[in-house]
């Protein structure tokens, strides 16, 4: 019986491509033709050179994403190249479309130098209404994002960063719920401080969890340390270890209410989940095989556990968190995505789930459910209004 991989490779070959462009206008007459193209074409042009917001009005910009890598941190596979990266970025585009409505192009770059990642996209921006950088490494994703928000007026979100600590975060507020424990009393350890992981620190952080221990190939992340991290890492040190303890995973989750891993696999033993408190919280995401597994977490005691896989349940899976929020900022002309919308995004999520569906294997809403991204896209937007951050 052929493989997931198998069939997958076979299928790709047969579609040349998960993407094709459309007409929206006909072409079939020399009427038709006066009007897409020349003469008419001109008049569009000129309205858009008076006023520049009617590229909104008369072009594809405002239902139009571009999806940005430049290969070097592909989902499990690491530096890879634009071109092998290429399958993903059309796969994320095909994302975009069937969850949101979103018409995307896949923008694989050969260059890995920060500086004409930012210039490039900066270029593009007139093209597009939203940038997703995708499977950039840390911590260059990092800077780029941070310049590009900073120098663009239209939304730049890092999906690998943010989208994955949206969902954690919306189901760590079900679990919370399910639990019945109070975010300010929790002692969470994550694994794993590169991209995702620094975003669900600071996404945590957020929402007034104020005892995180955060872990990383080099160990705990400690003040003492400072001057040997990255500046990614030297952030963290800031709203993580507050009693600035230099020890083990294992004995950090000693007492722990809630593991987040996003790192590598099997780093979490059974006597680790066991040590934790009643109730425990156990989210392993590593690709393609999680820190700990499923049935371990639960044979260990964990009261809810999540994974990065769909065969399980409460699957943490950020297509439920960009397809929205990249909609509902197009949707109003957000100028950039803020932490607030993130955590709006969060609280949409959770509210997806009804206080009679909460139980242990249901704090997060299926990937298909019709109502996710109306209600990421509401709420995004909905807080960019409120931020005075919405140009409609």
């Amino acid at each position: 019986m052929a493989t997931i991989y198998e069939k997958a490779l076979e299928k790709h070959e047969q579609w040349k491509g998960k993407l094709s462009t459309e007409l929206k206008s006909p072409l079939e007459t020399r009427d038709d033709l006066s009007l897409a193209y020349t003469p008419g074409v001109a008049e569009p042009c000129r309205q858009i050179a008076k006023n520049p917001d009617d590229v909104y009005k008369y072009t594809w910009k405002g239902n139009t994403i571009a999806v940005v890598s430049d290969g070097t941190a592909v989902l499990g596979l690491g530096d890879i190249g634009p071109a092998a990266g290429l399958p993903v970025m059309e796969g994320k585009c095909v994302l975009f479309k069937k969850f949101a409505g979103l018409d995307a192009v896949p923008l694989c770059i050969d260059t890995k130098d920060p500086k004409k990642i930012i210039e490039f996209c900066k270029q593009i921006a007139p093209t597009f209404g939203g940038i997703n950088l995708e499977d950039i490494s840390a911590p260059r994703c990092v800077e780029i994002e941070r310049t590009l928000i900073k120098e663009l007026d239209i939304p730049v979100f890092h999906d690998d960063q943010h989208g994955t600590a949206i969902v954690v975060t919306a189901a760590v507020i079900n679990a919370l719920k399910v639990a019945q424990k109070k975010a300010e009393d929790c002692t969470v350890i994550v694994s794993g401080t590169g991209a995702a992981g620094s975003s669900i620190i600071r996404m945590l952080h957020q929402l007034g969890i104020k005892k995180i221990y955060g872990f990383n190939i080099n160990g705990i992340v400690i003040k003492d340390d400072y001057d040997k991290y990255d500046f990614l890492t030297q952030e963290l040190t800031q709203i993580t270890n507050p009693d600035n303890r230099r020890i083990t995973m294992a004995q950090a989750m000693v007492g722990a209410d809630i593991f987040v891993g996003v790192s590598a696999p099997n780093l979490v033993t059974q006597e680790m989940v066991k040590s934790m408190v009643p109730k425990s919280i156990i989210f392993a995401m590593a690709n393609p095989e999680p820190e700990i597994t499923y049935e371990k977490a639960k044979q260990a005691g964990a009261f809810i556990v999540g994974t990065g896989r769909s065969d399980y349940p409460n699957q943490i899976n950020n297509i439920l968190a960009f397809p929205g929020l990249f909609r509902g900022a197009l949707d109003c002309r957000a100028t950039k995505i803020t932490e607030e919308m993130k955590i709006a995004a969060s609280r949409g999520l959770a509210s997806l789930v009804s206080q009679e569906e909460l139980c242990p294997d249901k704090i997060i809403p299926d990937a298909f459910d019709e109502r996710v991204s109306k209600t990421v896209a509401k709420a995004v937007s909905d807080e960019a209004k409120k931020a005075g951050l919405a140009r409609l």
